[in-house]
């Protein structure tokens, strides 16, 4: 128990880094009980959660763009992931928001979904595609491209540059884009150069994480309770008469002031018998 309320705090506490990890490893436990084939060892995930390059899939499940990163198929695969977004998104957060950081990395995953299909329609293949490491390469190769001399202390190796552990990144998949997971090769590149041009474009004042925070922003006002009528909470005012009448009084008692003072003012200059019956009458009520 003590644990899960660890786990908890650790959620609500953390970022948003820490969230897609959290994400992450959840779906790949859920995984773990729905999609796996104890049988022969091997995850075999519906179309309704990979992204698949047939039409007839991802036409009718446009989700799956996004799906697709946030499922690994096996326990390897998710922690190479998970160790390298955390990794990433620790410089990351450093200059940029937690906002733009998810709406990076869900535009990284979507764009290279597209490029994913795209490239396996080119090549005539057809095949599905999980996994996370498209858009942790989006986040990477981000700031790198921000901050590419920035000095990283590697355990055993000492400090390299940032730039130095993306390009190996890279080089390898380039190296492997013919041998093996051609697929998730395409996807890595792809999402590598949406984070560059990510990058481009905000610091020429373009931020395209706002298209997210946008679709966020609808969908919540979509699904928020709707208010009350507001006719419940209108009430009639009254408040226009007892101004007025408090405007005349003000007024009623300026002019009676002001008589006042004319009639003590004749009296300092003339003496109290130089006034009218009317005056000494009024200057009486008033006295009261």
């Amino acid at each position: 128990m003590n644990i899960l309320d660890d786990l908890k705090s650790q959620y609500k506490l953390g970022g948003i880094a820490h969230r897609l990890i959290f994400w992450n490893v959840g779906c790949f436990l859920v995984s773990l009980v729905f999609f796996y084939q104890f049988s022969v060892g091997s995850f075999s995930f519906p179309t309704w959660v990979a992204l698949s390059t047939e039409p007839s899939n991802f036409i009718i499940k446009p989700w799956t763009f996004l799906t697709y990163s946030f499922f690994h198929d096996g326990f390897f695969h998710l922690l190479f992931n998970m160790v390298i977004l955390n990794f990433a998104s620790s410089y990351f957060l450093t200059f940029f928001t937690q906002k733009q950081f998810l709406g990076l990395y869900i535009l990284s995953a979507i764009f290279a979904g597209i490029a994913f299909v795209g490239g396996y329609y080119i090549l005539n293949l057809s095949a599905s595609i999980v996994g996370a490491s498209a858009a942790i390469m989006g986040i990477l190769v981000a700031v790198t491209t921000y901050q590419p001399l920035m000095n990283v202390r590697l355990l055993l190796i000492g400090n390299v540059k940032l730039w130095h552990i993306t390009a190996v990144i890279l080089i390898l998949d380039l190296m492997q884009f013919r041998l093996d997971n051609t697929g998730g090769h395409i996807s890595h590149i792809s999402g590598a150069l949406f984070g560059f041009v990510y990058i481009k474009l905000l610091q020429n004042g373009t931020d395209l994480s706002k298209i997210v925070s946008w679709v966020i922003a609808f969908f919540a006002s979509s699904f928020k309770k709707p208010a009350s009528t507001p006719f419940k909470k209108v009430h009639k005012n009254y408040s226009r008469k007892p101004v007025e009448k408090r405007a005349s009084k003000i007024i009623t008692k300026d002019k009676a002031q002001q008589q006042i003072d004319e009639i003590l003012d004749k009296i300092s200059k003339s003496g109290y018998d130089s006034l009218s019956k009317t005056e000494k009458e009024f200057l009486f009520k008033a006295g009261k």
